[in-house]
C-alpha cells in the first residue's frame, strides 16, 4: 500500500533538500576561503611576516558579530580556526 504524503510532510521534506543543498553551498564556500586563506597566509609568511594577523581577525569576528549577533561570533571563530590551519 503506498502512502500519499501530506501537504506539511511534503513541505518539510522539500525544505530538508534546500536545507541540504545551502549546506553544501555553505561547505564550499567554506573551502573556498580556507584555500583563499592559505594564499594570504603563504605570501605573509614569505614577506617575513606572521601567518595570523590578529586585527584581520577582530574585523571578521566584528562583522560576524554585526551581522548575527553572539552566534555569529562563535561562528566566525570557528570559521578562523579552520582557515588558520596548524598554528
Amino acid at each position: 500500500m503506498t502512502t500519499i504524503a501530506t501537504a506539511p510532510e511534503q513541505l518539510i521534506a522539500e525544505s530538508r533538500t534546500r536545507i541540504d543543498a545551502i549546506d553544501d553551498r555553505i561547505i564550499g564556500l567554506i573551502q573556498e576561503r580556507m584555500a583563499v586563506s592559505t594564499v594570504i597566509q603563504d605570501a605573509r609568511i614569505a614577506s617575513g611576516g606572521r601567518r595570523v594577523h590578529l586585527s584581520r581577525e577582530m574585523e571578521v569576528l566584528s562583522h560576524w558579530s554585526d551581522a548575527l549577533g553572539k552566534p555569529g561570533t562563535a561562528l566566525a571563530m570557528t570559521l578562523l580556526e579552520l582557515c588558520r590551519g596548524r598554528v
